[in-house]
């Protein structure tokens, strides 16, 4: 069973230039974690769905990521930097509301919008929080505008 030392590294040495070599080890890591290895499924999974290069893949990890995050204790990513998993919601809210608004699931996206912006203030005033209140900002204008070409809000 792995470590936190065995998702770090595998975490630490994603790289988007070697996205199959990158995934790979994130799902070696993955498939030996055991089924109550929920902090550890989580952030593996938060990860490999950056690396992804086809959509359905990176929505399947990014559900997989927010799955496994229900049941993370507060004090469960503190190993990964993490002091609150409180956290780490905003940005799981926004990989699926981003996900899918590019998938057309217009509800669901919405849904994750809406959560990703009411969890917003337990972000801290630095480089990462502003990071995801800009990224949160920008797909709620790009949802505002699929919402404009499809009809009423909500409509999938």
């Amino acid at each position: 069973m792995p470590e936190w030392s065995d998702v770090l590294t595998a975490v630490t040495s994603a790289r988007p230039d070697d996205r199959e070599g990158s995934l790979a080890r994130l799902r070696d890591v993955w498939d030996a974690l055991g089924d109550d290895d929920h902090a550890q499924k989580c952030v593996v999974a938060h990860y490999a769905a950056d690396l992804e290069s086809v959509l359905d893949d990176e929505v399947r990890w990014d559900e997989a990521a927010f799955a496994s995050y229900a049941h993370v204790g507060d004090e469960d990513l503190a190993p990964v930097g993490i002091p609150s998993a409180r956290g780490l919601a905003p940005s799981l809210h926004l990989n699926l509301a981003d996900g899918y608004l590019r998938q057309g699931r217009l509800t669901e996206s919405r849904h994750h919008l809406d959560a990703a912006t009411e969890a917003l203030p337990v972000l801290a005033d630095d480089g990462y929080g502003q990071l995801i209140r800009d990224a949160v900002a920008g797909v709620s204008e790009r949802w505002d505008l699929a919402d404009s070409t499809v009809g009423s809000p909500g409509r999938d």
